[in-house]
């Protein structure tokens, strides 16, 4: 069921959804928190709206949506209330901001908070450079964003890794759970030897990327290459380097990967590109900080910092011949 509230205010919704739950029951009451999402088009809003309906049958929820309107209306606001088979397992609330209005989002969003349930806030399209100094960000326990949807993914999430609060996370970062079990696992297995340095090979602008090498960086503290390319999409490969040989998964397809080890036959591996319902999922999971993907972020300083170390000075020929293509 969806309602349209044009013109309207926040007390007149929150007297709507009273009247709805007392009316049919249409809104239960076990919500666990409060999603509050930041959208800058239409096109973006449906997409989340979408993956918050499926994250609600694991989290049930009260769903906030901010969506901008002209700036050059009268300052309004037009509410929508989504219960029922619109909304999951959750209620969602999507608010579009007119003229003065449209930078109020905190003020509008403030009387339709649960009492007493946390709050995560979520930019699924470009987000702020710092997440917890924004209005929306300051009322909430845990802050996503995803560099990967910003005009400059690397640049994001360089920018990020300087202002990162406990509570903040990115779904470039969600995205590398299935990677990093991989990893994991290979790596129990004998012979146990000591990792010596490691590649990570994917696409120049791939956020994952960089924060799959950084978390290499951090905690195996060995050197790590970092190898652009533009023959496939986000992470293609990984190669750990042992004693006895190396460690690789290689996926060039974005969906199937091949892991090799020495004394164990290749094995294929499932690594599907996960969507943003299956990342909200897990991020909805856990409300405290990630002390991880913190530490990742920390890793992305060492590889800067070995770039810069490694670097080779271009003789006066080289910078005369153009580089040829890989």
């Amino acid at each position: 069921m969806i309602i349209d509230l044009p013109s309207t205010t926040t007390s007149q919704l929150n007297k709507k959804l009273v009247e709805l739950r007392e009316r049919g029951g249409a809104i239960a009451l076990g919500r666990v928190l409060t999603l509050v999402i930041v959208a800058e088009d239409d096109a973006e809003l449906e997409e989340a709206i979408d993956a918050a309906n499926e994250a609600s049958r694991e989290h049930p929820s009260r769903v906030i949506v901010l969506a901008k309107g002209a700036r050059t209306a009268a300052a309004r606001i037009d509410g929508q209330i989504r219960v029922g088979g619109d909304a999951g397992a959750s209620e969602v609330i999507v608010l579009r901001l007119y003229g003065a209005l449209a930078n109020q989002g905190q003020s509008a969003v403030v009387p339709l908070l649960l009492p007493d349930a946390p709050i995560v806030a979520w930019w699924p399209g470009g987000g702020p450079k710092a997440p917890a100094g924004d209005p929306i960000g300051e009322l909430a326990q845990r802050r996503i964003t995803d560099s990967a949807a910003e005009k400059n993914p690397i640049r994001a999430l360089t920018t990020r890794a300087k202002s990162y609060v406990d509570g903040d996370t990115d779904l470039a970062w969600t995205r590398l759970t299935n990677w990093r079990a991989q990893l994991v696992s290979a790596l129990d297995l004998p012979p146990y030897e000591r990792v010596t340095s490691a590649t990570v090979t994917g696409e120049a602008d791939s956020p994952s990327t960089e924060l799959l090498a950084g978390w290499l960086a951090e905690y195996l503290r060995v050197p790590v290459k970092r190898v652009k390319t533009s023959s496939a999409q986000g992470i293609v490969s990984v190669s750990l380097e042992r004693p006895s040989g190396s460690i690789e998964i290689y996926r060039p397809d974005g969906r199937t990967g091949t892991l090799t080890q020495p004394g164990q036959p290749t094995r294929r591996i499932g690594l599907h590109r996960r969507d943003n319902r299956d990342c909200l999922i897990e991020e909805l999971r856990r409300l405290d900080s990630d002390e991880v993907y913190e530490a990742s972020l920390h890793g992305l300083g060492k590889l800067a910092a070995a770039r810069k170390k490694t670097a080779p000075a271009r003789s006066a020929a080289s910078k005369s011949t153009p580089k040829a293509k890989a």
